[in-house]
Protein backbone atom coordinates (compact mmCIF):
# COMPACT_ATOMS: atom_id res chain seq x y z
CA UNK A 1 0.00 0.00 0.00
CA UNK A 2 1.44 3.41 -0.81
CA UNK A 3 1.25 6.35 2.06
CA UNK A 4 1.45 9.97 1.93
CA UNK A 5 4.36 11.71 4.26
CA UNK A 6 5.01 14.74 4.88
CA UNK A 7 8.89 16.14 4.69
CA UNK A 8 9.04 16.12 8.76
CA UNK A 9 7.37 12.67 8.59
CA UNK A 10 4.65 14.09 11.46
CA UNK A 11 1.36 12.80 11.63
CA UNK A 12 0.02 16.01 13.71
CA UNK A 13 0.78 19.06 14.64
CA UNK A 14 -0.67 21.39 17.11
CA UNK A 15 -4.33 22.00 14.94
CA UNK A 16 -4.67 18.40 14.99
CA UNK A 17 -4.73 15.67 12.22
CA UNK A 18 -2.48 16.38 9.21
CA UNK A 19 -4.30 16.15 6.11
CA UNK A 20 -1.90 13.17 5.21
CA UNK A 21 -2.53 11.64 7.88
CA UNK A 22 -6.15 11.46 6.94
CA UNK A 23 -5.37 10.53 3.44
CA UNK A 24 -3.45 7.49 4.69
CA UNK A 25 -6.70 6.38 6.57
CA UNK A 26 -8.65 6.53 3.77
CA UNK A 27 -5.85 4.60 1.29
CA UNK A 28 -5.91 1.82 4.27
CA UNK A 29 -9.71 1.76 3.67
CA UNK A 30 -9.47 1.09 0.00
CA UNK A 31 -9.46 -2.60 -0.09
CA UNK A 32 -12.88 -2.70 1.61
CA UNK A 33 -14.61 0.44 -0.02
CA UNK A 34 -15.13 -0.84 -3.81
CA UNK A 35 -11.46 -0.94 -4.35
CA UNK A 36 -10.60 -4.21 -4.32
CA UNK A 37 -7.74 -4.25 -7.04
CA UNK A 38 -4.29 -3.71 -5.90
CA UNK A 39 -3.24 -2.24 -8.65
CA UNK A 40 -5.57 0.58 -8.25
CA UNK A 41 -4.45 1.57 -5.42
CA UNK A 42 -1.25 3.57 -5.94
CA UNK A 43 -3.44 5.76 -9.32
CA UNK A 44 -5.93 6.25 -5.91
CA UNK A 45 -3.54 7.76 -3.63
CA UNK A 46 -1.06 9.34 -6.25
CA UNK A 47 -4.90 11.19 -7.13
CA UNK A 48 -5.06 12.53 -3.98
CA UNK A 49 -1.26 13.86 -3.46
CA UNK A 50 -1.12 15.74 -6.60
CA UNK A 51 -4.57 17.41 -5.85
CA UNK A 52 -2.67 18.26 -2.51
CA UNK A 53 1.14 19.41 -3.59
CA UNK A 54 -0.94 21.72 -6.17
CA UNK A 55 -2.95 22.95 -3.23
CA UNK A 56 -0.13 23.52 -1.43
CA UNK A 57 1.73 25.57 -4.34
CA UNK A 58 -1.18 27.58 -4.79
CA UNK A 59 -1.93 28.08 -0.86
CA UNK A 60 -4.84 26.46 -0.38
CA UNK A 61 -5.06 23.37 2.38
CA UNK A 62 -6.86 20.19 1.30
CA UNK A 63 -9.39 20.71 3.80
CA UNK A 64 -10.49 24.34 3.05
CA UNK A 65 -13.73 26.38 2.68
CA UNK A 66 -15.70 25.22 -0.73
CA UNK A 67 -15.20 28.58 -2.21
CA UNK A 68 -11.00 28.06 -2.47
CA UNK A 69 -11.37 24.60 -2.90
CA UNK A 70 -13.86 25.43 -6.55
CA UNK A 71 -10.65 28.37 -7.36
CA UNK A 72 -8.38 25.65 -6.77
CA UNK A 73 -10.13 22.94 -8.80
CA UNK A 74 -10.98 25.84 -11.83
CA UNK A 75 -7.39 26.56 -11.87
CA UNK A 76 -6.03 23.19 -11.39
CA UNK A 77 -8.28 21.59 -14.33
CA UNK A 78 -6.52 25.12 -16.80
CA UNK A 79 -2.78 23.43 -15.36
CA UNK A 80 -3.70 19.94 -16.46
CA UNK A 81 -5.47 20.51 -20.06
CA UNK A 82 -2.91 23.75 -21.43
CA UNK A 83 -0.36 23.41 -18.73
CA UNK A 84 3.87 22.08 -19.34
CA UNK A 85 3.33 19.15 -21.69
CA UNK A 86 4.36 16.71 -19.06
CA UNK A 87 1.80 17.94 -16.90
CA UNK A 88 -0.99 17.63 -18.97
CA UNK A 89 -4.58 15.18 -18.74
CA UNK A 90 -5.81 13.19 -21.55
CA UNK A 91 -9.89 13.67 -21.24
CA UNK A 92 -10.43 10.01 -20.25
CA UNK A 93 -7.34 10.54 -17.59
CA UNK A 94 -8.42 13.67 -16.02
CA UNK A 95 -12.12 12.22 -15.82
CA UNK A 96 -10.05 9.05 -13.79
CA UNK A 97 -8.87 11.63 -11.37
CA UNK A 98 -11.88 13.51 -10.56
CA UNK A 99 -13.79 10.10 -10.09
CA UNK A 100 -10.70 9.41 -7.44
CA UNK A 101 -10.87 12.67 -5.81
CA UNK A 102 -14.38 12.39 -5.58
CA UNK A 103 -14.55 9.09 -4.01
CA UNK A 104 -11.96 10.93 -1.49
CA UNK A 105 -13.80 13.82 -0.77
CA UNK A 106 -16.92 11.65 -0.58
CA UNK A 107 -15.61 9.41 2.35
CA UNK A 108 -14.01 12.15 4.19
CA UNK A 109 -17.25 13.89 4.26
CA UNK A 110 -18.95 10.87 5.45
CA UNK A 111 -15.71 10.66 8.55
CA UNK A 112 -16.67 13.82 9.49
CA UNK A 113 -13.04 15.50 8.26
CA UNK A 114 -14.70 17.34 5.83
CA UNK A 115 -17.51 19.69 5.08
CA UNK A 116 -16.71 21.54 2.10
CA UNK A 117 -16.85 19.47 -1.56
CA UNK A 118 -14.68 21.28 -4.44
CA UNK A 119 -16.84 19.94 -7.01
CA UNK A 120 -20.37 20.58 -8.71
CA UNK A 121 -22.66 18.04 -9.29
CA UNK A 122 -25.87 18.05 -11.47
CA UNK A 123 -28.81 15.33 -11.33
CA UNK A 124 -29.33 12.90 -14.22
CA UNK A 125 -32.05 10.56 -15.14
CA UNK A 126 -32.04 7.88 -17.61
CA UNK A 127 -33.95 5.28 -19.02
CA UNK A 128 -32.73 1.91 -19.64
CA UNK A 129 -35.30 -1.27 -20.41
CA UNK A 130 -37.82 1.23 -18.94
CA UNK A 131 -37.10 1.89 -16.02
CA UNK A 132 -36.35 4.95 -14.72
CA UNK A 133 -33.06 5.56 -12.40
CA UNK A 134 -31.10 9.24 -11.62
CA UNK A 135 -27.67 9.69 -10.89
CA UNK A 136 -25.34 12.28 -10.25
CA UNK A 137 -23.07 13.59 -12.72
CA UNK A 138 -19.63 15.78 -11.75
CA UNK A 139 -19.95 18.97 -13.67
CA UNK A 140 -15.72 18.77 -13.73
CA UNK A 141 -15.37 16.21 -15.87
CA UNK A 142 -14.60 16.77 -19.28
CA UNK A 143 -15.81 15.77 -22.71
CA UNK A 144 -14.50 12.56 -24.60
CA UNK A 145 -15.27 10.72 -27.76
CA UNK A 146 -17.94 8.25 -27.87
CA UNK A 147 -17.29 4.62 -27.81
CA UNK A 148 -18.27 4.66 -31.55
CA UNK A 149 -16.10 7.11 -32.60
CA UNK A 150 -12.98 4.97 -31.04
CA UNK A 151 -11.32 2.20 -32.49
CA UNK A 152 -11.16 0.09 -29.50
CA UNK A 153 -10.79 -3.38 -31.23
CA UNK A 154 -9.10 -4.85 -34.30
CA UNK A 155 -11.18 -6.23 -37.07
CA UNK A 156 -10.23 -9.64 -38.29
CA UNK A 157 -7.99 -8.27 -41.11
CA UNK A 158 -5.95 -5.74 -39.10
CA UNK A 159 -5.93 -8.64 -36.13
CA UNK A 160 -4.04 -10.67 -38.32
CA UNK A 161 -1.98 -8.17 -39.90
CA UNK A 162 -1.05 -7.02 -36.28
CA UNK A 163 -0.17 -11.37 -35.13
CA UNK A 164 1.99 -11.37 -38.27
CA UNK A 165 4.00 -8.27 -37.05
CA UNK A 166 4.38 -9.57 -33.99
CA UNK A 167 6.50 -12.88 -35.64
CA UNK A 168 7.87 -10.53 -38.14
CA UNK A 169 6.36 -11.49 -41.47
CA UNK A 170 4.87 -9.02 -43.91
CA UNK A 171 1.54 -9.05 -44.71
CA UNK A 172 1.13 -12.19 -46.76
CA UNK A 173 2.69 -14.39 -44.66
CA UNK A 174 6.46 -14.46 -45.80
CA UNK A 175 9.58 -13.09 -43.70
CA UNK A 176 9.68 -9.50 -43.34
CA UNK A 177 12.34 -8.25 -44.62
CA UNK A 178 15.05 -5.53 -43.32
CA UNK A 179 14.08 -5.80 -39.54
CA UNK A 180 15.95 -7.63 -36.73
CA UNK A 181 13.88 -8.02 -34.22
CA UNK A 182 14.26 -10.07 -30.95
CA UNK A 183 12.19 -12.71 -29.52
CA UNK A 184 10.23 -13.09 -31.99
CA UNK A 185 8.65 -16.33 -31.31
CA UNK A 186 7.92 -15.32 -27.84
CA UNK A 187 6.31 -12.13 -29.21
CA UNK A 188 3.62 -14.45 -31.41
CA UNK A 189 2.84 -16.77 -29.25
CA UNK A 190 2.32 -14.34 -26.57
CA UNK A 191 0.42 -12.06 -28.70
CA UNK A 192 -1.71 -14.79 -30.33
CA UNK A 193 -2.59 -16.03 -27.01
CA UNK A 194 -3.82 -12.94 -25.97
CA UNK A 195 -6.02 -12.54 -28.95
CA UNK A 196 -7.57 -16.02 -28.70
CA UNK A 197 -8.03 -15.78 -24.79
CA UNK A 198 -8.26 -12.21 -23.66
CA UNK A 199 -7.03 -12.10 -20.32
CA UNK A 200 -5.51 -8.66 -18.73
CA UNK A 201 -1.99 -7.34 -18.89
CA UNK A 202 -1.61 -8.38 -15.51
CA UNK A 203 -2.81 -11.75 -15.96
CA UNK A 204 -0.82 -12.84 -18.76
CA UNK A 205 2.29 -11.29 -17.64
CA UNK A 206 2.52 -12.89 -14.82
CA UNK A 207 1.61 -16.46 -16.05
CA UNK A 208 4.01 -19.15 -14.63
CA UNK A 209 4.79 -21.45 -17.76
CA UNK A 210 4.21 -24.48 -15.45
CA UNK A 211 0.73 -22.74 -15.49
CA UNK A 212 0.11 -22.98 -19.56
CA UNK A 213 -2.37 -26.08 -20.24
CA UNK A 214 -1.26 -29.08 -21.16
CA UNK A 215 -1.89 -30.22 -24.82
CA UNK A 216 -5.06 -31.87 -25.58
CA UNK A 217 -3.65 -35.83 -26.79
CA UNK A 218 -5.29 -35.52 -29.98
CA UNK A 219 -6.54 -32.35 -32.21
CA UNK A 220 -9.94 -30.60 -30.56
CA UNK A 221 -12.24 -28.24 -31.92
CA UNK A 222 -13.26 -27.26 -28.44
CA UNK A 223 -11.43 -24.67 -26.87
CA UNK A 224 -9.14 -26.10 -23.81
CA UNK A 225 -10.13 -24.19 -20.66
CA UNK A 226 -7.08 -21.94 -19.62
CA UNK A 227 -7.30 -21.54 -15.76
CA UNK A 228 -6.59 -17.74 -14.31
CA UNK A 229 -5.47 -17.82 -10.18
CA UNK A 230 -7.04 -15.46 -8.06
CA UNK A 231 -4.07 -13.67 -7.02
CA UNK A 232 -2.94 -12.15 -10.56
CA UNK A 233 -6.57 -11.50 -11.77
CA UNK A 234 -8.78 -8.22 -11.53
CA UNK A 235 -10.50 -8.11 -8.20
CA UNK A 236 -8.79 -11.55 -6.91
CA UNK A 237 -11.51 -13.55 -8.27
CA UNK A 238 -10.55 -16.85 -10.19
CA UNK A 239 -12.07 -17.50 -13.69
CA UNK A 240 -11.48 -19.73 -16.55
CA UNK A 241 -10.84 -18.48 -19.97
CA UNK A 242 -10.75 -20.58 -23.20
CA UNK A 243 -7.79 -20.96 -25.42
CA UNK A 244 -8.21 -22.81 -29.28
CA UNK A 245 -5.87 -26.26 -29.80
CA UNK A 246 -3.33 -24.09 -33.25
CA UNK A 247 -2.82 -21.56 -30.47
CA UNK A 248 -1.86 -23.85 -27.83
CA UNK A 249 0.08 -25.69 -29.96
CA UNK A 250 2.36 -22.55 -30.84
CA UNK A 251 2.65 -21.36 -27.12
CA UNK A 252 4.30 -24.98 -26.24
CA UNK A 253 6.60 -24.53 -29.54
CA UNK A 254 7.72 -21.31 -27.77
CA UNK A 255 8.24 -23.02 -24.49
CA UNK A 256 9.61 -26.02 -25.83
CA UNK A 257 12.52 -24.07 -28.07
CA UNK A 258 12.98 -20.62 -27.58
CA UNK A 259 11.92 -20.33 -23.79
CA UNK A 260 14.01 -23.66 -22.53
CA UNK A 261 16.94 -22.29 -24.55
CA UNK A 262 16.43 -19.03 -22.68
CA UNK A 263 16.68 -20.35 -19.27
CA UNK A 264 18.98 -22.96 -19.60
CA UNK A 265 21.75 -22.49 -17.22
CA UNK A 266 20.90 -18.69 -16.28
CA UNK A 267 21.87 -17.52 -13.36
CA UNK A 268 19.47 -14.58 -12.86
CA UNK A 269 18.93 -13.92 -9.87
CA UNK A 270 15.87 -11.02 -8.92
CA UNK A 271 17.31 -7.19 -8.23
CA UNK A 272 17.55 -6.78 -4.39
CA UNK A 273 14.79 -3.86 -4.67
CA UNK A 274 12.17 -6.56 -5.34
CA UNK A 275 12.86 -8.44 -2.17
CA UNK A 276 14.04 -11.84 -1.81
CA UNK A 277 14.64 -14.19 -4.35
CA UNK A 278 12.03 -16.89 -4.25
CA UNK A 279 13.84 -20.43 -4.86
CA UNK A 280 11.70 -23.06 -6.11
CA UNK A 281 12.56 -26.47 -5.83
CA UNK A 282 10.19 -30.00 -6.61
CA UNK A 283 8.05 -27.66 -8.82
CA UNK A 284 4.91 -29.28 -10.75
CA UNK A 285 1.76 -27.55 -12.67
CA UNK A 286 0.03 -26.69 -9.38
CA UNK A 287 2.55 -25.80 -6.80
CA UNK A 288 6.20 -26.11 -5.60
CA UNK A 289 8.65 -25.53 -2.68
CA UNK A 290 9.57 -21.87 -2.42
CA UNK A 291 12.38 -21.63 -0.27
CA UNK A 292 11.95 -24.58 1.48
CA UNK A 293 8.18 -23.95 1.91
CA UNK A 294 5.38 -25.71 0.43
CA UNK A 295 2.68 -23.62 -1.72
CA UNK A 296 0.21 -23.57 -4.60
CA UNK A 297 0.76 -20.88 -7.49
CA UNK A 298 -2.65 -19.90 -6.69
CA UNK A 299 -1.95 -17.73 -3.96
CA UNK A 300 1.08 -15.79 -5.24
CA UNK A 301 0.60 -12.47 -6.89
CA UNK A 302 2.48 -10.67 -9.41
CA UNK A 303 4.85 -9.22 -6.99
CA UNK A 304 5.97 -13.16 -5.67
CA UNK A 305 5.91 -14.57 -8.96
CA UNK A 306 8.23 -12.22 -10.83
CA UNK A 307 11.15 -12.94 -7.56
CA UNK A 308 10.57 -17.11 -8.17
CA UNK A 309 13.95 -18.68 -9.67
CA UNK A 310 13.13 -22.14 -11.40
CA UNK A 311 14.73 -25.41 -10.25
CA UNK A 312 16.86 -25.30 -13.25
CA UNK A 313 17.53 -21.42 -13.45
CA UNK A 314 15.53 -18.69 -14.92
CA UNK A 315 12.71 -16.48 -14.16
CA UNK A 316 9.05 -19.35 -13.47
CA UNK A 317 7.21 -16.73 -15.81
CA UNK A 318 5.80 -17.21 -18.76
CA UNK A 319 7.39 -14.52 -20.85
CA UNK A 320 11.28 -14.13 -20.57
CA UNK A 321 13.91 -12.15 -22.22
CA UNK A 322 17.55 -12.67 -22.30
CA UNK A 323 19.14 -15.06 -19.95
CA UNK A 324 16.14 -16.10 -18.19
CA UNK A 325 15.09 -12.77 -16.81
CA UNK A 326 11.23 -12.18 -16.52
CA UNK A 327 9.84 -10.21 -19.21
CA UNK A 328 6.79 -7.65 -18.41
CA UNK A 329 7.21 -4.89 -20.99
CA UNK A 330 4.27 -5.93 -23.37
CA UNK A 331 3.07 -2.16 -24.03
CA UNK A 332 6.37 -1.44 -25.54
CA UNK A 333 6.51 -4.30 -27.83
CA UNK A 334 2.66 -3.65 -28.84
CA UNK A 335 3.70 -0.26 -29.37
CA UNK A 336 6.73 -0.89 -31.81
CA UNK A 337 5.00 -3.31 -33.73
CA UNK A 338 1.74 -1.05 -34.59
CA UNK A 339 3.97 1.55 -35.18
CA UNK A 340 6.19 -0.78 -37.65
CA UNK A 341 2.60 -1.90 -39.69
CA UNK A 342 1.61 2.06 -39.73
CA UNK A 343 4.87 3.26 -41.33
CA UNK A 344 5.46 0.06 -43.77
CA UNK A 345 2.05 -1.35 -45.01
CA UNK A 346 -0.87 0.28 -43.33
CA UNK A 347 -1.04 3.93 -42.59
CA UNK A 348 -5.21 3.48 -40.54
CA UNK A 349 -3.26 1.27 -38.36
CA UNK A 350 -4.43 2.37 -35.34
CA UNK A 351 -2.00 2.45 -31.98
CA UNK A 352 -2.70 -0.79 -30.08
CA UNK A 353 -2.22 -1.92 -26.23
CA UNK A 354 -2.44 -5.30 -24.52
CA UNK A 355 -6.19 -4.16 -23.67
CA UNK A 356 -7.09 -4.16 -27.09
CA UNK A 357 -6.09 -7.59 -27.58
CA UNK A 358 -8.68 -8.44 -24.66
CA UNK A 359 -11.16 -6.12 -26.51
CA UNK A 360 -10.54 -8.18 -29.85
CA UNK A 361 -11.11 -11.50 -28.13
CA UNK A 362 -14.23 -10.22 -26.85
CA UNK A 363 -15.83 -8.67 -29.82
CA UNK A 364 -14.36 -12.15 -32.29
CA UNK A 365 -15.90 -14.57 -29.38
CA UNK A 366 -18.90 -12.75 -29.27
CA UNK A 367 -19.46 -12.72 -32.75
CA UNK A 368 -19.20 -16.58 -32.89
CA UNK A 369 -21.14 -17.55 -29.99
CA UNK A 370 -23.94 -15.87 -31.69
CA UNK A 371 -23.35 -17.04 -34.50
CA UNK A 372 -23.65 -20.93 -33.13
CA UNK A 373 -20.30 -21.64 -34.11
CA UNK A 374 -18.79 -23.28 -31.23
CA UNK A 375 -22.46 -24.98 -30.49
CA UNK A 376 -21.83 -26.52 -33.43
CA UNK A 377 -18.19 -27.79 -32.92
CA UNK A 378 -20.28 -29.00 -29.71
CA UNK A 379 -22.39 -31.11 -31.18
CA UNK A 380 -19.63 -33.22 -32.79
CA UNK A 381 -18.14 -33.98 -29.36
CA UNK A 382 -19.33 -37.99 -28.06
CA UNK A 383 -20.32 -37.80 -24.37
CA UNK A 384 -16.86 -39.96 -23.18
CA UNK A 385 -14.91 -37.11 -24.66
CA UNK A 386 -12.43 -35.08 -22.25
CA UNK A 387 -13.99 -31.84 -23.58
CA UNK A 388 -17.62 -33.18 -23.13
CA UNK A 389 -18.11 -30.97 -20.30
CA UNK A 390 -16.84 -27.94 -21.76
CA UNK A 391 -19.14 -28.60 -25.10
CA UNK A 392 -22.34 -28.91 -22.83
CA UNK A 393 -21.90 -25.74 -21.21
CA UNK A 394 -21.17 -24.32 -24.60
CA UNK A 395 -24.75 -25.96 -26.06
CA UNK A 396 -26.91 -24.97 -22.63
CA UNK A 397 -25.83 -21.47 -21.87
CA UNK A 398 -26.61 -18.14 -23.53
CA UNK A 399 -24.05 -16.70 -25.98
CA UNK A 400 -23.84 -13.49 -23.56
CA UNK A 401 -23.08 -15.60 -19.96
CA UNK A 402 -21.10 -17.78 -21.74
CA UNK A 403 -18.23 -14.21 -22.27
CA UNK A 404 -19.42 -13.05 -19.23
CA UNK A 405 -17.87 -15.63 -17.62
CA UNK A 406 -14.59 -15.75 -19.83
CA UNK A 407 -14.31 -12.31 -19.64
CA UNK A 408 -14.70 -12.39 -15.69
CA UNK A 409 -17.52 -9.73 -15.30
CA UNK A 410 -19.57 -10.04 -12.65
CA UNK A 411 -23.08 -9.68 -14.06
CA UNK A 412 -24.18 -10.17 -17.85
CA UNK A 413 -25.28 -6.73 -17.56
CA UNK A 414 -21.64 -5.55 -17.34
CA UNK A 415 -20.72 -7.80 -20.53
CA UNK A 416 -23.72 -6.25 -22.86
CA UNK A 417 -22.51 -3.13 -21.24
CA UNK A 418 -19.21 -3.38 -22.10
CA UNK A 419 -20.13 -4.98 -25.60
CA UNK A 420 -21.90 -1.65 -26.42
CA UNK A 421 -18.89 0.57 -25.61
CA UNK A 422 -16.50 -1.31 -27.97
CA UNK A 423 -19.15 -0.39 -31.18
CA UNK A 424 -22.53 0.35 -30.86
CA UNK A 425 -23.26 -1.12 -33.82
CA UNK A 426 -23.35 -4.39 -32.13
CA UNK A 427 -25.97 -4.58 -29.80
CA UNK A 428 -27.62 -7.73 -29.03
CA UNK A 429 -30.52 -6.87 -27.99
CA UNK A 430 -32.55 -10.49 -28.15
CA UNK A 431 -29.40 -11.80 -25.53
CA UNK A 432 -30.65 -9.21 -22.53
CA UNK A 433 -29.88 -10.59 -19.59
CA UNK A 434 -32.88 -10.26 -17.14
CA UNK A 435 -31.09 -8.16 -14.31
CA UNK A 436 -31.98 -4.57 -15.06
CA UNK A 437 -32.35 -3.23 -11.27
CA UNK A 438 -30.92 0.47 -11.00
CA UNK A 439 -28.32 -0.96 -8.43
CA UNK A 440 -27.50 -3.91 -11.24
CA UNK A 441 -26.91 -0.85 -13.34
CA UNK A 442 -24.97 1.71 -11.75
CA UNK A 443 -22.67 -1.63 -10.99
CA UNK A 444 -22.74 -2.62 -14.70
CA UNK A 445 -21.75 0.82 -15.59
CA UNK A 446 -19.16 1.12 -13.17
CA UNK A 447 -17.39 -2.18 -14.09
CA UNK A 448 -17.73 -1.56 -17.56
CA UNK A 449 -15.85 1.54 -17.43
CA UNK A 450 -12.76 0.23 -15.75
CA UNK A 451 -12.73 -2.33 -18.46
CA UNK A 452 -11.41 0.77 -20.34
CA UNK A 453 -9.33 2.02 -17.58
CA UNK A 454 -6.59 -0.23 -18.64
CA UNK A 455 -6.02 1.19 -22.19
CA UNK A 456 -3.96 4.39 -20.86
CA UNK A 457 -1.77 2.28 -19.02
CA UNK A 458 1.95 1.87 -19.50
CA UNK A 459 4.44 -1.14 -19.13
CA UNK A 460 4.49 -2.98 -15.32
Amino acid sequence: MSLVFDEDLLFEDDQGLRPSAVVNRWACELPTNKVPSDNSWPSYIRAVREWMEFGDEHGVGLFDGRDPLKALLGTYAVHRARGPLEARFRASTWNQHMAMLGKFYSWAIENGYTTALPFTYDHATGLFEGQLHEGKVNQARRRQAKGHVTIRYLEDDFADLFLKGLARLEPDGSEERGYRGREMARNAAVGRFLFASGPRKQEFTYLLACEVPALPERRTEIPTLVPLPWAITKGGKFRNTWVDYDTLVELHCYLAFERATSVAGSTWMPPARWGEPLIVTEADARGGRVNGVRMQWEDLGPGERRRLVAPGGGSMLLSVCGPGRPFTAWNTVFERASDRIRERYEPRFPHVHPHRGRHTFAMQTMAKLVSGHYARLAQKVQPGDTDAALALYLTSHDPLLVLRDLLGHSSALTTEKYLNRLDTTRIFADLRAPESRPTALSRADREAAEEFDEDDEGDI
